[in-house]
């Protein structure tokens, strides 16, 4: 009799200790998560910020360069385009990623594009507010790269706490599954050709 009472003794010890760790490895996920959403809510405000100025800014080009009418199309589009793509937290994952990141390089090189024409209007290039949008754009791009960084550690520390053990048993119980990184861009690798 005693040897079954110590059994059931044991094993209910061992139930009540395996579900005080899930539950501390359930809340840990939770809190892991919502850091990722909250740092992927930084890198939307941030790009939200960027497509905010771009139409100030077409506007202050569009009145000095009149026949720079293709390039103010492309940037226009492409804000639409890349503002057009959003993604909800829980919705992160490799493709709608990739389909956002894709549009944000879009448009990327369409500003690129239009500050490299506005090289060709000395005046537009002294007028104070060009010059006042042109630094917050720049700001905003600095905003930009620090935020995806902040992305990429908590999902890197989510994504690592999901994959140990005994956690990964739980996270596959409740749902949590990895969350996307941001990608290089293609031909990032490739150092800019500097000429003189």
């Amino acid at each position: 009799m005693n040897k079954v009472f110590s059994k059931i003794i044991l094993g209910t010890a061992a139930i009540v200790t395996a579900s005080s760790l899930s539950s501390c490895n359930y809340n840990s996920l939770v809190e892991k998560q919502q850091e990722v959403d909250q740092a992927w809510a930084q890198v939307e405000n941030q790009y939200q910020r960027r497509a905010d100025l771009i139409p100030n800014l077409v506007n202050t080009v569009k009145g000095y360069s009149q026949h720079e009418s293709e390039t103010l199309e492309k940037v226009t589009e492409a804000r639409a385009k890349a503002t057009s793509i959003t993604i909800q937290a829980d919705d992160l994952n490799e493709e709608t990623l990739a389909k956002f990141q894709q549009a944000q390089n879009e448009l990327s090189q369409a500003l690129k594009s239009l500050l490299s024409v506005t090289e060709a209007y000395p005046d537009l290039k002294a007028n104070e507010n060009f010059m006042n949008l042109q630094t917050q754009l720049e700001g905003t791009e600095n905003r930009i790269a620090t935020e995806r960084m902040r992305y990429t550690e908590v999902v890197k520390d989510y994504n690592t706490a999901i994959k140990k053990f005994p956690t990964t048993i739980y996270a596959g119980w409740f749902g949590f599954s990895p969350k996307p990184q941001f990608k290089a861009e293609a031909g990032a690798e490739k150092a800019p050709e500097v000429k003189f």
